[in-house]
């Protein structure tokens, strides 16, 4: 494995075909992905609504908590629902 020092910035692609290209051949090991974050991709339809009353100050609270992730606050909501059924798992 590389030193983090030694380690190559990724390159800017112009079409996601050069991106799939890149992946398909790279030694990653080689590149600095320090700065990437885990994303989580659902693919699970969503076909159930809820609808529910918060307090104005809470919705903003977390509408500014998901527009800081760069992701809906509906789906920041889920999130959260989700991490509590986890937390609770007997």
């Amino acid at each position: 494995m590389n030193d983090k020092n030694t380690l190559r910035p990724l390159p800017e692609f112009n079409s996601d075909e050069e991106a799939d290209r890149f992946v398909e051949e790279a030694d990653l090991t080689e590149y600095d992905l320090s700065g990437f974050s885990p994303v989580r991709f659902e693919f699970e339809k969503k076909a159930a609504r809820i609808n529910m009353r918060l307090p104005e100050s809470l919705l903003a609270a977390v509408k500014t908590r998901a527009q800081a992730r760069g992701i809906p606050y509906q789906r920041f909501i889920r999130e959260a629902v989700e991490k509590a059924l986890e937390e609770r798992k007997p």
